[in-house]
C-alpha cells in the first residue's frame, strides 16, 4: 500500500473516483496501490514468479479462489498493477455475457482491448501506433528495410504468419507513399480493416486477402494469435504476457453444453500454457468450481489435470492454488485498510471524517464481523465503511448511536442480492 504521505497527494478527483468505484463494488484497478494491505506472502512468491520465472522464459498457470466478497478481484488488479511495474503486457478479462469462455474468439477480442504495457493508453491499437511510431526514430523506413523487417517478424519463433503479415502490411500502410491514383480514404480504409482483424473485429477473407492475411479470427486460431500476441510483445521490449481471467465461476450456471465447452477451453488454455514461453494466466474462481459436481470435475479431460488442487491442507504459496479463503485479512489489516479508505473520503469529500468515524468505531465493525463469522469478506468491510463514512459526512444519522449489528445485516443483504445479480444463468442455454 501506498504510504500516507503519498495518499495525501491524491486530488479530489482521484479519490472520488476510488469512493465511487468502491460504493458500486468494483475495484478502481488504476489505484490499487492506494488501499492494498496484508496478502504479503502471496504477493511475495507472485512477484517472484514473475521476475524470475515468467521473464526468463517460463510459463504458468494459477487458480485465484476465494468467495464473494473475499477480494479476488481487488488481489488481480494488484497482479496487474505488480506485472505492468516489472515490464510484462497485461490484460485484465472479466468473464460476462458478453465474453462467455466458451467462445475464445470473443475472450480474444477483448484481451486484445484490454492490453496494457510499456505504451501510452489501452488495447493493441496503441501499442501497434506506438510500435510503428518507433520505426521513424531515426528516418523513414525504405522499401527495402520494411521488406527485411517482415521477414524479421516471419522467422520469430512462434509468430503466426497471418500476424507477421498484418504487421507487415500496417507497416507497408505507413509508410510506402500513394501510388498514383490512389487516395488517402483508401489507405485508411486499408489500415482500418487491419487494426480491426488484429482486435479480433469481424472481417472478410475478401477484405483481408490483399494483406496476406488469409483467416479471419476465429475459435480455431484466436489461441494461436494469443501466443503471436505475446511473441509480439517480446519483440516489443515487454517481459511477456499476463492474463487475468476474472470471474470464471459464471460457468457453474450455465448448460451442460456451455460449461463443458468452456471447461475445454480451459483445458486447452492450460496446455497451451505448457508450450508457451514468458506467459502467466491467472483464473479467478470460487471454491465450488472445484468442488461442486458441475465444477471441473463435471468434465473429464479437465478434471485430470487440475484433480490434485487444493488437496492438500498446508499451504503452498507456489502451489497452483492462491487460496485467499484460507488467508483472510487479520483485523488489524482491515483497520489499516479502513483509515486508509477514511483518509480517501476525506480528500474525496474535503471534509475531516476522524472525530465522526473513529478508529474505535473501525475497530467495532471488525469484531461484529468476526462475532458473525464474517470477518473474511473484505468487500462486507467496505461497503459497511464506504456507507457509515457518507452518512458520517452528510450528517444525517448519528455515527455514535450506529446500530452496527443490523448495518452489517443490511449491508450483507445487499451484497446477496448483487451476487445473485451477478450469478444470473440467462445466456447462452
Amino acid at each position: 500500500m501506498k504510504s500516507m504521505e503519498e495518499l495525501d497527494q491524491l486530488k479530489p478527483f482521484q479519490a472520488r473516483s476510488i469512493i465511487e468505484e468502491l460504493r458500486k463494488g468494483s475495484v478502481p484497478a488504476d489505484y490499487v496501490p492506494f488501499f492494498t494491505v496484508g496478502r504479503k506472502n502471496w504477493l511475495t512468491f507472485i512477484e517472484d514468479d514473475l521476475a524470475n520465472y515468467i521473464a526468463e522464459g517460463g510459463a504458468k498457470v494459477r487458480f485465484l479462489s476465494g468467495d464473494y466478497g473475499d477480494g479476488k478481484t481487488h488481489f488481480m488488479s494488484i497482479i496487474r498493477h505488480l506485472a505492468l511495474h516489472n515490464g510484462f503486457g497485461v490484460s485484465f478479462v472479466v468473464l460476462t455475457r458478453e465474453t462467455p469462455i466458451h467462445k475464445f474468439e470473443a475472450v480474444y477480442q477483448v484481451i486484445t482491448q484490454q492490453l496494457r504495457g510499456r505504451f501510452e493508453g489501452i488495447g493493441i491499437r496503441n501499442l501497434l501506433q506506438q510500435w510503428l511510431d518507433s520505426l521513424t526514430e531515426k528516418e523513414v523506413p525504405s522499401p527495402t528495410q520494411l521488406a527485411d523487417m517482415a521477414e524479421t517478424l516471419r522467422n520469430l519463433p512462434g509468430m503466426n504468419i497471418n500476424f507477421a503479415n498484418a504487421l507487415a502490411a500496417l507497416a507497408h500502410n505507413r509508410f510506402i507513399p500513394l501510388h498514383e491514383g490512389e487516395q488517402q480514404e483508401e489507405r485508411d480504409t486499408s489500415q482500418e480493416i487491419i487494426l480491426h482483424w488484429f482486435e479480433g473485429g469481424k472481417t472478410t477473407k475478401r477484405e483481408l486477402k490483399p494483406f496476406g492475411i488469409f483467416e479471419v479470427v476465429n475459435k480455431s486460431n484466436s489461441k494461436q494469435l494469443l501466443n503471436s500476441l505475446n511473441v509480439f510483445l517480446r519483440h516489443v521490449d515487454h517481459k511477456g504476457l499476463i492474463l487475468l481471467l476474472d470471474e470464471l465461476e459464471t460457468v457453474i450456471a450455465q448448460s451442460a453444453s456451455v460449461r463443458n465447452a468452456a471447461y475445454e477451453n480451459v483445458r486447452l488454455l492450460i496446455d497451451n500454457s505448457e508450450n508457451s514461453e514468458y506467459f502467466h494466466i491467472f483464473f479467478s474462481i470460487i471454491p465450488d468450481v472445484l468442488l461442486s459436481e458441475k465444477g471441473f470435475k463435471s468434465y473429464d479431460a479437465l478434471w485430470s489435470r487440475v484433480r490434485t488442487i487444493g488437496q492438500k491442507k498446508q499451504l503452498n504459496y507456489r502451489g497452483v492454488l492462491i487460496d485467499l479463503h484460507r488467508t483472510p485479512l487479520a483485523a488489524k489489516e482491515l483497520i489499516e485498510l479502513g483509515s486508509c479508505l477514511r483518509r480517501i473520503h476525506e480528500i474525496s469529500y474535503r471534509w475531516e471524517a476522524t472525530n465522526s468515524v473513529s478508529d474505535k468505531l473501525l475497530k467495532d465493525i471488525c469484531k461484529n464481523q468476526e462475532k458473525m463469522g464474517l470477518l473474511s469478506e473484505v468487500r462486507l468491510f467496505i461497503k459497511q465503511l464506504i456507507s457509515i463514512l457518507d452518512m458520517a459526512e452528510q450528517g444525517e444519522a448519528p455515527v455514535e448511536n450506529l446500530d452496527l449489528e443490523q448495518h452489517i445485516v443490511s449491508s450483507q443483504q445487499a451484497m446477496e442480492q448483487e451476487k445473485v445479480e451477478q450469478l444470473q444463468p440467462s445466456w447462452d442455454k
